[in-house]
């Protein structure tokens, strides 16, 4: 999957992704390759994500997170 991480200072993070998690306002949620469309608003705590096998972790304020076709836009403070 294709991930972005975006703040308005700029990029943070832009390349494929094996998996992540979000804190979503209803709790955490996790995409995978193939999810299902969704747009969903995130609170603060931290982006967790899985790249060849090394996990990163990215803090976040809140935002919003965007998924299709394998991509994930995200749009965090």
């Amino acid at each position: 999957m294709k991930l972005k991480i975006i703040t308005p200072e700029g990029v943070l993070f832009e390349g494929e992704s094996e998996a992540a998690t979000f804190p979503g306002l209803a709790g955490s949620f996790d995409v995978l390759p193939h999810h299902a469309p969704l747009i969903a608003a995130l609170q603060k705590g931290v982006i967790r994500y899985r790249v060849k096998g090394e996990e990163h972790e990215q803090p976040i304020g809140g935002g919003f997170v965007k998924v299709e076709n394998d991509e994930l836009s995200v749009c965090v403070e």
